[in-house]
């Protein structure tokens, strides 16, 4: 099961494609989905999570709390609409694009894939590319 949480005014259009779209994501990397919630919040929201939980003093676009049990994916993926937007003017992409990419990188952790030397960072990219142009395919 997949949900979508809101803590801000932002609201995904058709959450049943994100559904369908993340569960597909999930199915190619051989899990099988457990219970997954998407929490869109904003920066302040998320930067207290990140000084309470893992002792960060940042900002940061996503912060994922892994509950997966063996091949069963579950979890908690907070993610700041307003880094993503940020990072979008940054990166010059666009919001939805730039969302994509995070809310993959979330499911993506919980697939195993690290992103803290450069080699795993790379690996990441590529595996968030794959899976946003999974987006885009017509089922």
């Amino acid at each position: 099961m997949i949900s979508f949480n809101y803590e801000t005014d932002f609201t995904l259009d058709n959450e049943s494609i994100y559904k369908d779209w993340i569960f597909r994501i999930v199915d190619s990397e051989g899990f099988e989905l457990g219970e997954i919630n998407y929490i869109f919040c904003d920066d302040e929201y998320l930067h207290k999570i990140n000084v309470e939980y893992l002792n960060h003093d940042t900002l940061t676009d996503i912060i994922s709390f892994d509950y997966s049990v063996g091949n069963i994916l579950q979890g908690d993926i907070f993610i700041s609409t307003e880094r993503v937007s940020d990072n979008a003017k940054d990166f010059r992409v666009v919001f939805d694009e730039e969302l994509k990419r995070v809310m993959s990188h979330g499911v993506l952790h919980y697939c195993g894939y690290k992103d803290k030397s450069t080699a795993d960072e790379a690996i990441m990219r590529s595996k968030e590319d794959e899976k946003i142009a999974m987006f885009h395919v017509e089922q």
